[in-house]
């Protein structure tokens, strides 16, 4: 519907069409309360949302690399996934953030997947099936809103400690010298994971800039879009009505917008 509607746009005033990658939009959401000075290159971008879960070298060509990326549930997917889990609405996201504002992070100890391997990737398959069979394992009646707090508690935590080392490792291991961090995606709307990549990033990588969307438009909008197609634009790079084409499986890295 939205590739139509464009493509409708486009003929009746006569404009021209800018195709946009949708995960470049919500790395580009950092742009949108920054000063046209603004260059962050290179940099480190994680992007966290409900299908993705990667981190992208962006250098100063605006050209991207994935070094880093989920293998198989996005942090977003587990999020929901828990949520259903524990019976609680969709999407899971926020109602386990504040959950886990109530709950004890150390209650349960649940893995941290891959946190031990060299490389920069992700999983969180294993740390969902934890959780299930934990909750599985549970007395009938222990399985009450405290439990269901410090449950949602102790899975965050274990995502945070996993995204935040998992991120530090790819801004050392980098053969670029880092200069910012960027993080984009709607699971870039915690708070949680927020502080403790700041706590860490101060810590470990003093010289390092961490830069968020602003608040309202981290999880998808119009304007993260407008933005990405403000640069496709500026590096001429606009498609015919006749061609432009849906494609939801596109990669980061293999984008042309």
């Amino acid at each position: 519907m939205g590739v139509n509607f464009a493509r409708a746009l486009s003929v009746l005033f006569d404009l021209p069409l800018v195709p946009v990658n949708h995960l470049k939009g919500h790395i580009y959401g950092n742009w949108l309360n920054q000063k046209s000075s603004f260059n962050p290159f290179p940099a480190m971008a994680l992007l966290i949302s409900g299908g993705h879960t990667q981190l992208i070298l962006v250098n100063k060509d605006h050209e991207f690399k994935i070094v880093g990326e989920t293998r198989d549930d996005a942090v977003g997917e587990a999020y929901d996934k828990i949520a259903k889990f524990l019976g609680l609405p969709y999407p899971g996201g926020p109602i386990i953030e504040k959950l886990a504002e109530a709950g004890d992070s150390k209650f349960f100890d649940f893995p941290r997947p891959m946190i031990k391997q060299k490389n920069c990737d992700f999983s969180f398959s294993g740390l969902k099936t934890s959780v299930l069979y934990t909750l599985k394992n549970l007395p009938t009646t222990n399985y009450q809103l405290p439990t269901k707090r410090n449950i949602a508690a102790s899975f965050q935590q274990a995502v945070v400690d996993v995204l935040v080392f998992k991120t530090i490792k790819a801004v050392k291991q980098s053969d670029i010298k880092i200069k910012s961090l960027m993080v984009g995606g709607g699971v870039a709307a915690n708070k949680k994971i927020n502080q403790e990549l700041l706590k860490a990033v101060k810590k470990e990588l003093p010289k390092i800039k961490v830069y968020f969307a602003p608040k309202g438009v981290i999880t998808d909008n119009a304007l993260m879009i407008a933005m990405a197609g403000y640069f496709n634009y500026l590096k001429k790079k606009t498609i015919d009505w006749h061609e432009v084409k849906a494609l939801p499986n596109l990669r980061i890295d293999e984008s042309k917008v």
